[in-house]
């Protein structure tokens, strides 16, 4: 029977080329011992992708740090979009990479979640690589953090980029009340998904596509059912590893990652981001239908949440 298959890795690597004072991630610097496993790990897992012929597989890069820079993930991603089994190959990235090496790969199955850092790169230069992905014709969503001391960033990104391209905002969740009523409503301006993404969303004993349809892979070539719930289901490199993807409610009180609860099926996300969900990137169809029938401030109650 054919599997399709959608797998998050997240491999050993976990440094980054910036330093934001903001990310959890990307505090650690590898030795060159911990790169060639990493590289290791990445290498025998694209060699299992090509081997599954039969099957439909997509692969999302969500490393803890700056894969781009590495040579490795950038043949890795080439070498995947070229496999007919391969439907998609998406990353995490802050577009610090020169982006040559998109020549050489499958264009309309990459799609890239770009994230500009205020502080570590200037707005011209990062908006300079989302207009060369524009001219490779890779399919992209930009995004910021949401501090408040970003604001003008935001807003300046917003104005650069084309309107067709969607500008996600991640909310600062760690702080409650974080968000004032304008500063809420300047955001959901700009993110009509933003209250969205501005929610904890209840998740134990609802049905999530986590764990049967999407599951995450590390280097070792475990498997769990997301990046949240760290219990180990299987590993990709036994025989009949697929026996154990079965649907299965989400055990977490809440859920307040678009990377988990995109895959929840109450919230019907993947009616508004279809095949794109992976790389976030709304149909603007639906989006534009989903704004104008609630308003940004409804939408949230439109999907079971509020702020």
């Amino acid at each position: 029977m054919r599997l399709e298959l959608s797998i998050l890795y997240r491999g050993a690597l976990s440094s980054c080329n910036y330093d934001c004072p903001y990310c959890s991630f990307a505090k650690h610097w590898e030795s060159p011992e911990e790169l060639r496993a990493d590289r290791e790990g990445l290498e025998r897992f694209c060699v299992w992708v090509a081997s599954r012929t039969d099957d439909q597989i997509a692969v999302f890069f969500t490393p803890w740090g700056e894969t781009l820079v590495r040579s490795w993930y950038r043949e890795a991603i080439v070498e995947l979009s070229l496999l007919p089994q391969v439907t998609k190959v998406a990353v995490q990235t802050n577009l610090s990479c020169n982006l040559e090496w998109l020549c050489h790969a499958k264009r309309e199955k990459l799609g890239l979640w770009c994230t500009y850092h205020p502080g570590r790169t200037t707005l011209a230069a990062f908006v300079g690589q989302c207009q060369r992905l524009q001219q490779f014709g890779v399919r992209h969503s930009v995004g910021c953090v949401g501090l408040r001391e970003h604001l003008p960033d935001i807003e300046a990104l917003r104005q650069m980029l084309p309107s067709e391209t969607y500008m996600w905002i991640n909310a600062c969740k760690s702080k409650p009340n974080y968000y004032d009523r304008q500063l809420l409503e300047t955001l959901e301006g700009i993110d009509p998904l933003f209250p969205i993404n501005n929610t904890r969303h209840e998740s134990r004993g609802h049905s999530c596509r986590t764990g049967h349809k999407v599951v995450t892979v590390d280097s070792r070539g475990d498997m769990r059912r997301c990046h949240f719930v760290d219990i180990v289901i299987g590993n990709i490199y036994e025989p009949a590893f697929e026996k154990v993807l079965t649907p299965t409610t989400c055990p977490n009180a809440t859920c307040g990652c678009h990377i988990g609860y995109a895959h929840l099926d109450h919230l019907q996300l993947d009616h508004v981001f279809g095949d794109r969900i992976l790389e976030r990137i709304p149909n603007p169809t639906a989006l534009q239908a989903r704004h104008l029938r609630n308003g940004p401030n409804a939408m949230a109650l439109d999907v079971g949440t509020s702020h």
